[in-house]
């Protein structure tokens, strides 16, 4: 049994661009069928950014959303968390951009790279600041743009990704009955298995000349097989050890949320965790992978939804490029 949390989630909230890309939309622009993505993937629709939107833009959104929820001010907040494999620029952070944005300036703000396993790479540095800080307020938002990464002509990845933001407010102290407890998270990570999920072009060790054309490995590039293979054993693994070391039983959870990558992986989640149909929530299908932000939209609309009620004992889990993965345990 881990000892008792220091953090809770005070607010949450999400937000999706406007423009809804269809599986009969992307028929008319690569060799691809909406029979062939839902079959396989699970995902009927995504919503995409308008040219010009950031994920800054996608962020700030949610964190209104998620301090109106907290009943917080901007004013109040001490760190901003941006988790994001798309941020607007390699300096200055997302994080940073967030913050002006937000009419503030001297808090610390810095991103977080982790691929689709952000959210939860950001609760576990939320919870440690806020260990070290009691009187901390913490934003943890995040947002992609993935439609900026996407190669449109590369059927078997197209089809996958979305844009959206989601975001929490924490605190080391519950404030009225509505507080989420955090109760432990637990992450992992093998570079070794890094190539199975990539998006190389641009970076220090493939940097583009002056008046180089954009390559395929600008955009996201993945062996499927693989990362369906090795995200459903990580995910399965790290579950089980987090209910393991805070003295749960899988029977025992209420609802479980994993990354939103493909509705074959969350179903084969469930059935090696024995965790019935009915207490898994998915919103894939109305909004594809939207990579560090997937998690977070899913917890905010579950709660909104009715689908998590109070007292209920969620489980998180996800996994992304790096390889990375973790898992969670929230009560709500």
């Amino acid at each position: 049994m881990t000892t008792p949390s220091s953090a809770y989630i005070l607010g949450l909230g999400f937000h999706v661009p406007e423009k809804v890309l269809t599986n009969r939309d992307l028929e008319r622009m690569v060799e691809t069928s909406d029979e062939w993505i839902t079959s396989r993937t699970g995902i009927r629709e995504r919503h995409i950014a308008e040219v010009g939107t950031s994920s800054s833009d996608l962020a700030l959104a949610a964190a209104r959303k998620a301090l109106d929820a907290a009943g917080i001010l901007p004013s109040e907040l001490t760190h901003i968390i941006c988790p994001t494999l798309t941020p607007d620029s390699y300096t200055p952070s997302t994080a940073c951009i967030l913050e002006h944005k937000l009419g503030l300036n001297g808090a610390m703000a810095m991103d977080i790279s982790a691929a689709c396993s952000g959210f939860l790479y950001g609760l576990e540095t939320a919870r440690a600041i806020l260990a070290l800080h009691p009187d901390a307020v913490v934003l943890l938002a995040t947002a992609e743009v993935l439609t900026s990464r996407t190669n449109w002509a590369d059927r078997s990845t197209c089809v996958l990704f979305g844009d959206g933001a989601g975001a929490a407010v924490l605190a080391s102290k519950p404030r009225g009955d509505k507080s989420v407890t955090v109760m432990d998270v637990l992450l992992r990570s093998d570079g070794a298995l890094g190539d199975f999920l990539t998006i190389k072009g641009g970076g220090s060790a493939r940097p583009y000349a002056l008046g180089e054309t954009v390559c395929e490995d600008f955009f996201i590039q993945m062996q499927g097989r693989d990362v369906f293979k090795h995200a459903v054993r990580s995910m399965e693994s790290v579950s089980r050890e987090v209910l393991e070391r805070n003295g749960f039983g899988v029977e025992q959870v209420d609802v479980c949320i994993t990354h939103q990558a493909n509705l074959r992986i969350i179903e084969h989640v469930g059935k090696k965790l024995a965790i019935p149909e009915d207490k898994i929530f998915v919103n894939l299908d109305r909004y594809g992978n939207t990579s560090a932000a997937s998690i977070p939209i899913a917890l905010a609309e579950a709660l909104q939804t009715g689908f998590v009620k109070a007292g209920d004992l969620v489980l998180l889990a996800t996994f992304g490029g790096g390889f990375t993965w973790g898992s969670a345990l929230l009560r709500f």
